[in-house]
């Protein structure tokens, strides 16, 4: 059944190496439309790290991706950046120094190809998991150089970071707000429904759509998106949420609650986010 609505994931990921294709033809044929396409990190397709240019690849293959997903009728939109957690994986095998700076570059990398119109934003945050404190310290010189990026190109800075109540999330606006980007480009990805807390700091939330998470958020207001982090992992099938999830719950709730906060969450929102269009 074709959809009424635009239905639009916030963060997926998709890889040739898993169930690929497959997983966007699940999510098309539950209602799914849109998908924000966030890269991989790179040590998923198997890269080792050694210089910024090594990301190409991996934003390469998130562009080429995009593209065979709307071949098959679902919109994508490339999000590309550097995973926070590779911070952790370069210091494997190179100073901190030169790992913060080899992600800050890659970082401007992935802010050329927004430049070209070959993306809709830049992926960047925080280690979501305890770091030594210089790492933690160079983490959030990273992300801060996201913002910077994103205040330049005028486009979304998309964060992975620590589970966040309203502290964590006081002090990631603090540090975007430096740096002069708009503050609705700033999306915290995997959030939980603090819908009114982001709205009064200015970020925009990506809700984790679980169980009665949405319910949630909606008593909020309709500030948000909606997002599975569907990893496409062939080791972990189906986590974090399955690709049918935001369309099957979309339906359901709009039993509920209407179509017209719908309309809000999955086209409107996006749009502005990421100076799209949602057109069905």
């Amino acid at each position: 059944m074709p959809a009424k609505i635009p239905i639009t994931d916030n963060h997926m990921h998709i890889d040739p190496r898993a169930r690929g294709l497959e997983a966007v033809k699940e999510f098309k044929n539950s209602g799914g439309t849109h998908i924000i396409l966030v890269t991989k990190p790179s040590w998923s397709l198997g890269i080792a790290v050694k210089k910024p240019e090594d990301y190409l690849a991996v934003f390469d293959e998130t562009v080429e991706i995009a593209s065979k997903i709307c071949d098959i009728g679902v919109s994508a939109f490339p999000v590309l950046g550097v995973h926070p957690a590779e911070i952790s994986k370069l210091t494997e095998y190179m100073e901190l120094a030169e790992a913060r700076e080899t992600m800050k570059k890659g970082l401007e990398l992935a802010a050329g190809y927004v430049e070209r119109g070959l993306a809709v934003g830049i992926k960047s945050g925080r280690p979501h998991y305890p770091v030594p404190a210089d790492v933690w310290e160079a983490s959030n010189e990273i992300m801060e150089h996201a913002f910077s990026l994103g205040k330049e190109q005028d486009c979304a800075v998309q964060l992975h970071t620590e589970s966040v109540g309203e502290p964590e999330l006081r002090d990631i606006a603090e540090r975007a707000k430096k740096t002069g980007i708009k503050m609705y480009r700033v999306v915290k990805h995997y959030s939980p429904p603090l819908v009114k807390a982001c709205e009064e700091l200015g970020i925009f939330p990506g809700v984790i759509s679980v169980k009665g998470a949405i319910e949630q958020a909606i008593e909020e207001g309709t500030r948000f998106m909606m997002e599975t982090d569907y990893i496409d992992d062939p080791d972990r099938p189906g986590a974090v949420l399955g690709p049918k999830t935001i369309p099957k719950r979309t339906l359901k709730l709009m039993e509920n609650y209407g179509e017209e906060p719908f309309w809000t969450i999955h086209k409107e929102n996006p749009e502005k986010v990421y100076d799209i269009e949602i057109e069905l």
